[in-house]
């Protein structure tokens, strides 16, 4: 097998070419993305109940919904939320489970209740649809010319954009800021009483006269025989101007008097709602929140709707400009590119240190030559499963650089060797040398793939991220085998020279002959007196393990995406004009005083991802490219909060994004503080203000807060129903007059511009304002005659949550929160709980990022133990023998000891990407030890004695090792020295596994032949 390739070299190139072609057109096939799906698929169901308290909403609406959510496949926990007229229910599914399937189990459990949902709430209907939890973007349709308003700028993005951007493949649903025109029929309850009529009977009048009649056609079959055409005939349709409204007759008498809607009412082309307000870099404005659909691409979606927009542009009205506001489609492009770079600069270190060490171009070209083959085969490993070009199969790319030659360094370094020591020809030597080294070969290829190849099981959103780097990685070291058994010697056999006697060295490999002779008498020495080193091992070991679980915990690192959100609230029960006096001030500040800093901003007023109302209110930030500002985006979102603190009544939050989509809406933590047995929600109410006191005292915590809307003043109305029965009153009269006057109720629709749209039904302002204006409106009994509402209805002040939020069924609170400076968010998550844990009657749930964080971390000791007992098994099959394996496992600690000094020093968390940096190092201790282990095991069964053995075969192979070790440093030495956009995730895995690399191999080439001696003595029979 060693000599087939060598005397065929046009086959192995063959191979090689075959690889580099089908890479090629992988690469073409392959989506690009930031991240793979790495969110939790989920499911929303969304109910809308005007006019509605958020009380109401809960208990006819949101709990009779969730008690039918049991038995769904996959659900891991479902949060929901009650405010005023709406209802919220989001799934939250396992990873894995199909949210088309789901979403279907669940719209068959949710008909199931329909029926006994609310007349108003089965009009609207019931929407099931899977999203994921954040925006993707949001499309943003401004007037630059200022001569419209919100509402006419809303009208036409909901009439013109809204329907064609929610075809867009990838597109999960769409949040519109905004509302878009409607007939408005707003009711004079003095004119009504005036005219003994009631708002039921103006909308019984509009539905009458505001209808669509199928009047069918003239001859249509059967007809009679001398038909000779047949013709449509029409009657009404719907009507189309304020005026055909205005003309509809309420009453008439035999007279000919008649009422008409104009006598009873104004009626006018105002808006669906009036709680939206929003402005782009101050123009009006209005947008569509576009959230991505489970396992959709996200920057294929951005892509499509960019592309949609810039179609649609063409025919905007003047001075209508199309914007983006939230979207990161930009980082991730940069975020990539600057891996590809790395992957570059990765490459070129990798060569020179080959260079160095070997001495003359040749010798260099053969490994060189494998990279590219290698790399490219491995896209076609990502294509075959189904994988994407990411940031994470690119940092897997960047890391096996170093892994994937070394095969090939092995195979070249010691043809060298043998061409030099024993004065053999490059054909000779190549086929000696694959004697010696096949078995290392496949050894290390073996230890490397089975320390990554447990990732790949792991389940939910972290083994999705782990499964990347172990296909990646495990693909490249196969491919590199493949290389180095085939390729590799045929090209050593082709490109080498043989060796002249008179040959120079270069400085470098004299000054590396000088440092092998002093390792031979420091090896010896140190086999010598083996206790002294048995107890620095130790004490290395138990350092590694102090500091590694002193390392602050973490899921991934934050990223300046170039992106800032803003939450802002006022108090309970504050108005919309309040709430945009504080959107001005928002806006103000960032166009001012951080014009340096941002580009553009996007402010609304009445609509915030913690609910809306309007009393809150959100801004999204658009920052200046990361090469024309100092800051970056925490430090701006820091600053901002403080500054925007000092707003009168307002409490302000700046927060930057997550590092993964979908997983939470800003980079701290995510919990909900649920109710124990017992305890009602007035109750969890006193217990979350405790927990938000104490976590804002804790200097762990920064920005500890609740989304959920505090307790706000209620006008409730009490009903005597016995009064209003011997008034002669039907209740259902009483109950619709005070719906349609108060809340406003939807009648049906009109044509506007060939769009269909609704008319709404509602008293005048100033018949709503004052809890007295009760008493304008009247009832209209069996008799005929009209009795107010003072003669069987009063009022009094309550007090209750705008919002009420739950969590698998259970009355909840949501909380956020980010760690304080000098802290990790595994630290503040652990702070939360501690606070919690010291409240009676209070319990906790985390979500989001949180949740996959608090999974994570109890995953990897599993993972660190799994890999390593793997590779003892692996090697016990190989060499079949029990005491190799304890040689190799014993350097492992070194490894550990690099890298978690390299990140305990440069402050750096425990997260997964420090797993998968901790996880390399094992693997690269191990092989480190297997080069060596391999030769002196040989040297010693053919006699050689045990020390001497030990001590040469250190000598024959300090040279790969440390050429190997070197090159997989400088791959990964761009990593973590990385700056600009996405650098942290990169300094992350870069700087552990440089720091392990370094200390494995420093380490190690001193006391692998020790533990070699030490190993064969206890274990290894004496005969």
């Amino acid at each position: 097998m060693n000599k087939f390739f060598i005397n065929r070299p046009i086959f192995a190139i063959v191979i090689s070419l075959i690889i580099i072609l089908s890479g090629i057109v992988a690469i073409k096939q392959l989506a690009m993305e930031q991240y793979p799906d790495i969110a939790l698929p989920s499911v929303n169901i969304r109910a809308s109940y005007p006019g509605a308290a958020a009380q109401t909403v809960e208990n006819s609406v949101t709990k009779v919904i969730e008690k039918e959510l049991t038995g769904i496949d996959g659900l891991l926990y479902f949060t929901s939320t009650s405010s005023s007229g709406s209802s919220s229910i989001r799934l939250t599914l396992e990873k894995g489970t199909d949210p088309d399937n789901a979403q279907v189990q669940i719209q068959n459990k949710v008909q199931r209740v329909v029926s006994r949902l609310p007349n108003e709430v089965q009009q609207s209907g019931v929407n099931v649809n899977k999203a994921m939890s954040n925006m993707l973007m949001v499309v943003t349709l401004f007037d630059e010319s200022n001569k419209d308003n919100n509402s006419d700028v809303s009208d036409y993005l909901v009439a013109n954009i809204q329907e064609p951007l929610s075809r867009v493949d990838g597109v999960g649903s769409i949040n519109l800021m905004g509302q878009q025109y409607a007939i408005r029929i707003w009711l004079d309850p003095d004119r009504l009483r005036a005219y003994s009529l009631m708002p039921s009977d103006v909308e019984s009048a509009i539905k009458q006269q505001n209808v669509q009649l199928a009047a069918g056609q003239l001859g249509a079959a059967p007809s009679v025989s001398t038909q000779n055409y047949t013709v449509s005939v029409t009657a009404l349709s719907l009507l189309q101007t304020p005026e055909d409204f205005k003309n509809i007759i309420v009453k008439s008498s035999s007279s000919g008097a008649v009422v008409r809607v104009r006598d009873v009412a104004d009626v006018e082309m105002g808006s669906e709602g009036y709680g939206f307000s929003s402005k782009f870099n101050s123009h009006p404005a209005s947008g569509l929140g576009v959230q991505l659909a489970s396992g959709a691409n996200a920057l294929d979606t951005s892509a499509k709707v960019r592309e949609l927009m810039s179609r649609l542009e063409k025919d905007l009205p003047e001075g209508y400009r199309v914007a983006y506001a939230n979207d990161n489609s930009s980082f991730v492009k940069n975020s990539i590119w600057e891996v590809v770079k790395t992957l570059v600069e990765a490459i070129i270190l990798v060569v020179v240190i080959m260079y160095l060490f070997l001495g003359n171009w040749r010798a260099t070209v053969i490994p060189a030559v494998t990279v590219p083959v290698v790399m490219l085969g491995t896209f076609t490993a990502l294509w075959i499963f189904g994988y994407t070009i990411n940031t994470l199969t690119l940092f897997a790319m960047v890391m096996a650089i170093g892994l994937l030659i070394d095969d090939t360094i092995v195979v070249v370094e010691n043809v060298e060797r043998l061409m030099h020591d024993e004065h053999l020809s490059p054909k000779e030597a190549t086929i000696k040398s694959m004697d010696e080294v096949t078995g290392a070969l496949i050894g290390i290829a073996l230890v490397m793939s089975v320390v990554f190849i447990p990732m790949a099981f792991f389940g939910g959103s972290t083994g999705v991220i782990y499964r990347q780097f172990s296909i990646t990685i495990v693909a490249a070291m196969f491919l590199s085998v493949v290389m180095a058994l085939t390729l590799s010697p045929a090209l050593c056999a082709i490109l080498l020279v043989a060796h002249k006697q008179d040959a120079k060295q270069s400085k470098f490999q004299k000054l590396f002959a000088r440092f092998s002779g002093k390792y031979e008498i420091a090896s010896q020495n140190i086999i010598k007196r083996p206790a002294r080193w048995l107890v620095s091992f130790a004490a290395i070991t138990v350092f590694a393990l102090f500091i590694l679980m002193r390392l602050p915990s973490g899921f991934l690192p934050n990223e300046d995406q170039g992106i800032v959100i803003l939450q802002y609230s006022l108090p309970e029960g504050a108005e919309v004009s309040r709430t945009l006096k504080v959107a001005d001030e928002i806006e103000s500040y960032f166009l001012k005083e951080e014009k340096q800093n941002v580009k553009d901003i996007f402010v609304i007023a009445g609509f915030s991802f913690g609910g809306n109302g309007q009393n809150s209110g959100m801004a999204m930030l658009n920052l200046k490219d990361w090469s024309e500002r100092k800051d970056n985006a925490s430090a701006i979102a820091a600053r901002a909060t403080v500054n925007l603190g000092r707003i009168r009544d307002a409490q302000i939050y700046a927060l930057v994004p997550p590092p993964i989509m979908g997983l939470g809406q800003t980079d701290g933590f995510e919990m909900y503080l649920t109710a124990a047995a017992g305890v009602d929600r007035e109750k969890l109410n006193e217990l979350r203000q405790e927990f938000l006191a104490r976590a804002n005292e804790s200097k762990v915590l920064s920005m500890v807060r609740s989304d959920s809307s505090k307790s706000a003043p209620q006008l409730h109305i009490n009903f005597d129903t016995q009064k209003a029965l011997l008034y002669g009153l039907n209740l259902s009269e009483v109950y619709s007059t005070l719906n349609s006057a108060w809340a406003g109720s939807y009648v049906n629709d009109f044509i506007d511009r060939s769009q269909i749209k609704k008319v709404y039904v509602q008293g005048k302002a100033d018949s709503r304002s004052k809890p007295e204006d009760l008493y304008k409106w009247t009832v209209r009994n069996g008799s005929g005659d009209m009795v107010s509402f003072a003669e069987f209805a009063g009022t009094n002040w309550t007090y209750s949550d705008e919002s009420l939020e739950r969590f698998n069924g259970v009355n909840a609170y949501n909380a956020q929160g980010s760690a304080a400076a000098g802290y990790s968010s595994g630290q503040a998550m652990e702070e939360a709980e501690r606070i919690v844990s010291q409240i009676d009657g209070a319990n906790y749930a985390w979500s989001g990022l949180s949740y996959q964080e608090k999974i994570s971390s109890g995953q990897a000791p599993a993972l660190y133990a799994l890999a390593i007992l793997v590779i003892f098994l692996c090697l016990a099959a190989l060499y079949e023998s029990w005491s190799i394996p304890f040689a190799v496992l014993l350097i492992i600690p070194f490894g550990v000891f690099g890298t978690v000094l390299a990140a305990y020093l440069r402050g750096l968390e425990n997260n997964i990407y420090f797993q998968i940096a901790l996880l390399t190092t094992i693997g690269l201790s191990a092989r480190n030890a297997i080069m060596m282990v391999e030769f002196a095991d040989d040297l010693y069964k053919k006699g050689l004695p045990l020390t001497a053995a030990a001590v040469k075969a250190g000598i024959l192979r300090i040279r790969p090792i440390m050429m190997t070790a070197l090159t997989f440093a400088a791959g990964v030495l761009p990593l973590a020295l990385s700056t600009g956009v996405g650098a942290n995730a990169r300094a992350a895995i870069g700087t552990g596994s440089v720091g392990g690399t370094l200390a494995a191999t420093v380490l190690s080439i001193f006391f692998i032949p020790l533990f070699f001696v030490i190993v064969n003595n206890l274990f290894r029979n004496k005969n």
